[in-house]
């Protein structure tokens, strides 16, 4: 039963491991190279920055009276323990030590070890160690996602939550078919009966916790959870089948809806809750005595503050000359430039006698990004046609993260929001790499010319990734380098 439910993982175990933790090390250079680089607040820096500093000093974001804190403490908590360490500016715009890598630091360890942990989700959904690489190298090598881990502010926290609970849950379908195996061995034929309890999913509690601790960062979480669960339910059932339990679908339902329902909907909410401890124990939070004080009244208020942040986020229709749709995101249509300066001749390094530019703008790789929405729809006919729970994954994870966006038109959208769509994006581009090098029981030549072709896809991606290299880090380069890279009126 155990052959029937569980693929044997590679081999390659410590291999394994040295070539995705090698992978991640490459991410690290390059996000924490020059980090503080601009130096100063750059785009909505100024809000968590400050917010965080509130978080070190009094333990929650101090009521300012003027200003609504919209979000969930536990990103801005992550910022606060970077700038613990390196410093920050205090309340009179004094520098405390080194302040950019005060609220930079932070981001760019999350966006490292979502590399990581993304080559080894990979690596055991594909079971091979050359395609978590692959997934590995392709995250490392986006220009949002590098952007973002090098800026203080909330978005990449929440996709490396995102990329945690995909990996824990990657690892529960392994562990929980196994343990599906090992009670169907040890029990008798469950004959038509919906087959034994498997309440014990510690991969699942890991799961949902990191879910938790994504809504603990942004709200929009919330959309991965619904993802997750059905991810869940559809492999529960998916095992049982596999494993001759009649009417699947039921059994699953009337033996996995308890763990589902602790994973998904308990876990989360115990881990988002504890988030707010600060808020609990201080008098200063915002709202904190809206509905009196005492236990009741405490708990009232803090229900009535996320009532009020729900408002903010359904009414927030404000323009911005960087506003952009969910379907534009898909193509990279409007960018948001986090950062820049104009530089004279002879400043900083400028030798071009038409002047320089510096900019830090927030854009993905478009070689990702634009052949990604191709694998996205080999994924759909792989999973309607072949049942590949994979191409499941990336379908179900990409659409939950971003048809929610889309069902709100009126609202004031930026690109960096998609952010959680490129893991599943990654994901579909991989399972397309394992399509293109074939089976292992393939003709040499055909994996040859296979490897080849992903190869030469890595090759480009790796080109466009060092042709907006400096364009995403804020390096001086001459006005008409910076105008090669404007490929499109909208991403000025």
């Amino acid at each position: 039963m155990r052959d029937r439910l569980v693929v044997p993982m590679p081999a390659d175990r410590l291999q394994g491991w040295l070539a995705t933790i090698a992978v991640a090390l490459i991410a690290g250079v390059w996000r924490f190279w020059h980090v503080n680089r601009p130096r100063g607040i750059i785009f909505d820096e100024t809000y968590y920055t400050v917010d965080a500093r509130d978080l070190l000093q009094n333990g929650v974001e101090h009521n300012r009276g003027y200003l609504f804190t919209v979000h969930p403490p536990l990103g801005k908590w992550m910022i606060a323990f970077s700038e613990w360490i390196f410093g920050f500016e205090d309340a009179n715009g004094v520098r405390q030590g080194s302040p950019e890598l005060g609220w930079r630091v932070a981001s760019a360890v999350a966006g490292t070890v979502a590399v990581l942990l993304l080559a080894r989700a990979a690596r055991r959904m594909f079971r091979s160690t050359l395609l978590g690489c692959v997934a590995g190298l392709l995250l490392a090598l986006d220009g949002l996602e590098f952007v973002l881990s090098r800026t203080g502010i909330l978005d990449i926290f929440l996709m490396a939550w995102i990329v945690a609970a995909l990996a824990c849950l990657v690892v529960d379908r392994d562990d929980g078919r196994r343990r599906l195996a090992d009670r169907l061995d040890a029990g008798p034929d469950p004959g038509d009966g919906p087959g034994p309890w498997v309440l014990v999913r510690p991969w699942r509690l890991a799961a949902g916790a990191c879910l938790g601790a994504a809504c603990a960062t942004k709200w929009s979480g919330l959309y991965d959870i619904g993802a997750f669960l059905v991810l869940a339910y559809l492999w529960d059932v998916g095992a049982r089948r596999t494993a001759g339990i009649r009417r699947p679908w039921l059994a699953a339902l009337r033996r996995d809806s308890p763990i589902l329902a602790v994973g998904f909907i308990v876990a989360p909410i115990v881990v988002y809750t504890a988030s707010w401890t600060g808020w609990f124990l201080s008098p200063d939070g915002y709202d904190r005595h809206a509905k009196g004080s005492g236990i009741f009244g405490t708990l009232h208020s803090w229900i009535f503050y996320q009532s009020e942040q729900l408002d903010f986020h359904r009414h927030l229709t404000a323009g911005h000359p960087y506003r952009s749709s969910p379907f534009s995101w898909l193509v990279l249509g409007r960018p948001i430039s986090f950062y820049y300066q104009s530089v004279p001749s002879g400043q900083a390094g400028c030798k071009s006698q038409n002047g320089c530019a510096s900019e830090v703008l927030a854009i993905g790789t478009p070689a990702i990004w634009w052949v990604g929405l191709v694998a996205l729809a080999a994924c759909l006919v792989l999973w309607i046609g072949r049942r590949d729970w994979r191409a499941g994954l990336v379908v179900i994870g990409f659409l939950f993260s971003w048809v929610p966006w889309v069902a709100q038109p009126g609202r004031t959208m930026f690109l960096f929001y998609a952010l959680p769509l490129l893991p599943f994006l990654v994901l579909g581009l991989t399972t397309v790499a394992q399509l293109v090098l074939g089976p292992r029981e393939a003709s040499e030549r055909r994996r040859t010319v296979g490897g080849i072709a992903v190869g030469a896809y890595l090759l480009i991606v790796v080109a466009n990734f060092v042709f907006l290299y400096p364009i995403l880090a804020a390096e001086v380069i001459p006005l008409s380098s910076w105008q090669d890279r404007m490929w499109f009126p909208g991403w000025i």
